[in-house]
């Protein structure tokens, strides 16, 4: 029997050119975010850290969005300011007194300041003397950053408390994506090297079906940290009922570390599987002000981070390649295990 010679038939060159259409439509398996930008080395949502981690190779690149008093959106972690700028030297007299469990903290809220008051602050030397003068970006600058290099992954802050206050995040957030052709005229989030462009995520359920309703075709996470939130929601039941307004959860390591079959169930249910946060054990506590029984939590989760990049790596590569998660979250992108 005669067989054509693949190495000069037109099905070897269908053949080679369908692999090479395959290989740059399917994306690496798990997919890098990096938090807050490469927040280990640099001062986190500033320039610095969104360009250092692209350069580090990023899939997305996270920003957590709060809106500014004349409504613009802000790249910060925290939904006050104290933390990682000069605020309290600039406008000492701009607090709002919170009490809880019988504290009292003062606490400078993005809300009641306009973009070019918080312009004024230095967003770097908190991190490092030498990084003085860098700036609180908004989330138009990241923008301008990270598209066609990277995807971006916004975590809604506090969305509950500001519209309590009449702030609409969820539609801030929907206005942006539009503004920027980050989602096409129907709603549908854009493609950028295989996968969506932008994936949204919240703590809050409430805020997570509105943005359901907002923007059913984007991606988006239910972040979980909390002993009820598992109690509620990771059990095979109740992932389906969670998958009728979320694409997605994104526990802790924690809650990870203690249930690994809660990825396997949820993929079952449809879902995708995005942990937080891989990182460096840090020196000292990153929140000095938070409430006692806070405090305790987030020192016993940095009792059991890694102290050395090699045991980063490691602890990363399990979760991609035994407990086979969709993507995670890391500080530190250049120690991202590549497949």
């Amino acid at each position: 029997m005669h067989f054509p010679n693949p190495h000069s038939s037109s099905l070897f060159l269908l053949g080679l050119t369908l692999g090479s259409l395959f290989l740059q439509a399917a994306p690496p398996a798990t997919y890098l975010i990096a938090h807050r930008g490469a927040s280990a080395y640099v001062p986190e949502h500033t320039v610095e850290a969104y360009r250092l981690a692209i350069q580090q190779g990023a899939d997305y690149v996270e920003q957590d969005l709060s809106l500014s008093k004349d409504g613009v959106l802000i790249c910060s972690h925290d939904p006050s300011l104290e933390r990682v700028t000069n605020v309290e030297e600039l406008f000492p007299d701009r607090f709002t007194n919170v009490t809880r469990n019988g504290k009292t903290t003062k606490h400078w809220y993005i809300e009641d300041f306009t973009v070019a008051e918080i312009k004024q602050l230095d967003a770097g030397s908190w991190f490092d003397p030498k990084y003085k003068g860098l700036k609180v970006l908004t989330f138009d600058e990241a923008v301008a950053i990270v598209k066609g290099k990277a995807g971006f992954f916004p975590e809604l802050k506090n969305p509950g408390r500001l519209l309590e206050k009449g702030i609409d995040l969820e539609k801030a957030v929907a206005d942006a994506l539009k503004k920027h052709d980050l989602i096409d005229a129907n709603g549908q989030v854009r493609m950028f090297k295989g996968r969506p462009v932008v994936h949204l995520q919240v703590f809050e359920e409430d805020s997570l079906r509105r943005l359901a309703k907002l923007l059913p075709g984007v991606p988006r996470s239910f972040l979980m940290g909390s002993e009820a939130q598992v109690n509620r929601w990771l059990t095979p039941e109740n992932l389906k009922e969670l998958k009728t307004f979320a694409t997605g959860i994104a526990p802790s390591t924690m809650i990870v570390d203690r249930k690994p079959e809660i990825v396997a169930q949820a993929h079952e249910a449809g879902l995708s599987v995005v942990p937080y946060t891989f990182l460096l054990r840090p020196a000292k506590t990153q929140y000095p002000n938070l409430p006692i029984e806070m405090q305790k939590q987030i020192e016993r989760m940095y009792a059991a981070l890694p102290d050395k990049p090699a045991d980063l790596s490691a602890a990363m590569r399990k979760y991609v390649t035994e407990y086979h998660v969709d993507g995670l979250f890391t500080d530190n992108p250049d120690l991202f295990p590549r497949q």
